[in-house]
């Protein structure tokens, strides 16, 4: 009995609406001893709100389950991207409620203020969707769903508690990478930015000799084949297949430094799973390798179809280490695991050309046997920085200063190019776009 008792105050909640009716009450009580004339009418408000309490108390307190709630959530998150998620109710009441819902969300997100409020007819049914941008990967644990029932005279709240604990891992961002293999398949990736490169010449891939129709490069015409038909035939090509597309991550604290919510590692992590996305389903082999201190994970380059999602289980556990990237493991990695020519894209950081050139030796090294992309990111507040007017003495200092990294920058994307280094310098938002069409660019040019 003491329980029933107990749960019945927990779970009961006073509403505004019954505290103006007893401030209303005293007021009226007050006024009875300057008017005599008011007589038993503050006794009569007060019993009636009283009874008005006791008939609330019992339309929410006889039916012993009044309302159902359920969370709808995706198996996983997807970091850096808006997820989709919902709370269903459901009222079993005989009357309108009004509902209050707090879901209890992970305290990453470090939101107190979800509390979506609706109205329900009798057995009425409702889904209230909302949505989270998580900005770490890992595991993210939700909480139990608490819905709060009113009913129409609004005295109470009575509170339910479901119970709906359950963790859902925050993988890197495959819906982004889902949108560019959509757009990649249908062709439309020059709807998000991605350029449309023109190919100068053609493959080394032989496909098939085909009857010379109008448009066919003249180049291409095989005079034997001619001759023999007594019409004119041309040589078909057909891209390049099966090239190596490996995506190197520097896990070190060069990759720790925020910016809007995310670490520069896992832009690099978006980045690499969409790039390795669109590479497959261009038909090349697309593998990983992650580094710091030490080698991390390793995976050969292939085409299977489970590939991607061995790619993604791996990029999921990588957290950032606070050493140096050990430049000559990395490069002998490099030559035990890369058999063949191929695309190595090292996604990294430099601020400075001291930094470079520590690394710069093994760059050149790897350089010698495939084709090196070097990756790295512009610090987008220091341009913002260098880019206003200063006002003061201060203000020059300050400008000056970032003017200086902002050169250091651009002198690394030379010092590259000088020793035949590929280079993108992005902005971490622009990262995902500008290294695809570095991809496609020079897959358009053969160069791989």
């Amino acid at each position: 009995m003491k329980n029933i008792y107990s749960l019945f105050y927990k779970d009961l909640f006073l509403t505004n609406r019954l505290f103006t009716g007893l401030g209303i009450s005293v007021v009226i009580f007050v006024l009875s001893f300057f008017f005599p004339w008011l007589g038993v009418i503050p006794a009569l408000v007060f019993w009636a709100l009283v009874l008005l309490f006791l008939i609330d108390v019992l339309m929410l307190y006889k039916t012993a389950k009044g309302v159902f709630a359920k969370r709808y959530a995706p198996e996983r998150l997807s970091n850096s991207d808006e997820n989709e998620l919902g709370v269903y109710v459901e009222n079993w009441y005989p009357f309108n409620v009004s509902i209050g819902i707090i879901d209890e969300i992970p305290f990453q997100f470090q939101k107190r203020d979800i509390w979506f409020k609706t109205t329900l007819k009798p057995h009425e049914r409702k889904l209230i969707s909302y949505s989270l941008r998580p900005t770490k990967r890992g595991e993210y644990e939700f909480g139990d769903i608490r819905v709060y029932a009113k009913s129409p005279l609004g005295l109470i709240r009575r509170r339910y508690t479901f119970e709906q604990a359950e963790t859902l891992p925050v993988y890197p961002s495959f819906l982004q990478m889902r949108k560019y293999e959509l757009m990649a398949i249908s062709n439309r990736l020059t709807d998000i930015g991605i350029k449309k490169i023109r190919r100068i010449g053609h493959s080394l891939e032989f496909e098939q000799v085909k009857n010379y129709v109008a448009g066919d490069d003249y180049r291409t015409i095989n005079w034997k084949a001619t001759a023999r038909q007594g019409n004119l035939m041309v040589n078909s090509y057909t891209d390049e297949k099966s090239q190596h597309v490996y995506c190197i991550i520097d896990k070190s604290r060069a990759m720790k430094m925020p910016f809007e919510g995310l670490s520069l590692l896992d832009y690099a992590i978006n980045a690499s799973l969409v790039l390795s996305s669109v590479a497959l389903i261009k038909e090349d082999k697309a593998g990983l390798i992650t580094a710091s201190e030490k080698i991390g994970a390793v995976i050969p380059a292939d085409r299977k179809s489970s590939q991607l999602n061995k790619i993604l289980e791996v990029l999921y556990k990588e957290r950032t280490r606070y050493l140096e990237t050990n430049m000559e493991l990395l490069y002998s990695t490099v030559r035990t695991v890369i058999k063949q020519r191929s695309l190595v894209v090292f996604f990294t950081n430099y601020e400075s050309m001291n930094a470079l050139n520590r690394q710069l030796p093994y760059l050149k090294r790897i350089a010698k046997f495939h084709l090196l992309l070097v990756v790295f990111f512009e610090n987008t507040e220091l341009k913002t920085l260098s880019e206003k007017q200063a006002t003061d003495l201060e203000g020059i200092y300050i400008k000056t200063i970032a003017e200086k990294f902002a050169y250091d920058k651009k002198l690394i994307v030379k010092e590259l190019a000088k020793y035949g280094i590929q280079s993108i310098l992005s902005a971490p938002q622009n990262l995902t776009i500008n290294t695809i069409n570095k991809y496609l660019e020079l897959k358009a040019k053969q160069k791989i």
